[in-house]
């Protein structure tokens, strides 16, 4: 069984997976960072959700999940993430006229939603009273090069999205390492904070947000499973190749399913948010699954390379590393399946 895509996403993802394969210009089969940003950019691959009206496709998540998958199926170093699932859908399915003229011109965006111990929460301690905004976000990406944040937080009419120009007044950025690079821990300190939208907009942000996040680790995913895949056919060993020992190719097996499941499970939640359907425990169970299974599923990837899966040189420890901070960036294991046993 498979996701049957119509002809439009179809094209997307073969323009996508063409682009950063003619931009894995690093010799070990990932994507350059700014040439492959600039690449997507000149494809109309970063405006696929934008309305027509401001340059844009006019399409939606599902498309945009699409390049977001490419981009962790590459490895590729660029801010996709960060502006599309965290910044540019938010904006273009919540922002005025006004807001969404003035953020989808090429602005950078990106979303400040995490705070110290709690992943993505519904009701913020980061305040907002008078239009300004005080509070302590982690895990932010790419605040550094971005002209916006959506920050959540509460206010006193209740949950709400506003915006904050991170180099404005109010604002400190301290960069922190992960485990691919490095990510922003930002205090907001009567930061000017401008209203996005109220807690369904706050609701669709986190929505949003976990579906880019599960697209790109559907993504990093495949492309582990597909180099362990090629390492273990052309490897021989005793004259044979390690794909023909049936250890391996139990184990292989086994990392086989679950990147199949994460994949359904994340296509499935995309597919029905972008066409308006209630996308929730689908979200929760795409979330758990990266979460859970895609760690676990790097680990078995680099154990069937033997040594070679610890040379720096060698791409696969960029999956893995990308792997470990979309698990975090998610919550953790254990948050989604609180999330999920919350529902039951």
């Amino acid at each position: 069984m498979d996701f049957a895509f119509e002809e439009t996403q179809q094209d997307v993802r073969d323009l996508a997976a063409e682009v950063l394969r003619r931009e894995s210009g690093s010799g070990d089969g990932t994507s350059s960072g700014e040439a492959a940003w600039k690449a997507l950019d000149d494809a109309g691959l970063l405006t696929l959700a934008v309305p027509e009206r401001f340059g844009g496709a006019g399409l939606g998540v599902l498309e945009t999940a699409i390049v977001l998958t490419e981009v962790g199926r590459a490895a590729a170093d660029v801010p996709a993430l960060s502006a599309l699932a965290f910044g540019v859908l938010p904006v273009v399915r919540h922002g005025s006229p006004q807001q969404q003229e003035a953020l989808l011109g090429g602005r950078q965006l990106t979303a400040a939603i995490n705070e110290p111990s709690s992943p993505l929460p519904d009701r913020p301690r980061t305040k907002v009273d008078g239009g300004k905004a005080s509070g302590t976000k982690t895990a932010v990406l790419h605040a550094d090069r971005a002209q916006r944040l959506l920050v959540s937080a509460t206010t006193p009419d209740g949950p709400a999205v506003v915006l904050v120009d991170p180099q404005g007044p109010g604002v400190e950025l301290h960069r922190n390492r992960n485990s691919a690079g490095f990510e922003w821990t930002i205090r907001f300190d009567g930061a000017p904070a401008e209203h996005l939208g109220d807690a369904a907009a706050l609701a669709d942000l986190h929505a949003c947000a976990l579906a880019g996040i599960c697209a790109v680790g559907d993504g990093a995913v495949a492309g582990a499973l597909a180099l362990t895949a090629e390492h273990l056919r052309t490897r021989h060993q005793f004259g044979k190749p390690l794909a023909a020992f049936q250890a391996v190719a139990q184990q292989i097996a086994d990392a086989y399913i679950a990147a199949r499941t994460l994949h359904l499970a994340t296509l499935s939640a995309c597919w029905r948010l972008s066409s308006g359907l209630d996308a929730a425990e689908d979200l929760d169970i795409a979330a758990w699954w990266l979460a859970e299974e895609a760690p676990a599923l790097l680990r078995t990837c680099h154990h069937l390379h033997g040594g070679l899966g610890l040379d720096i040189t060698y791409p696969l420890h960029r999956y893995s590393s990308l792997i470990a901070d979309l698990a975090r960036l998610a919550g953790g294991a254990h948050h989604r399946l609180d999330a999920l046993a919350a529902r039951a």
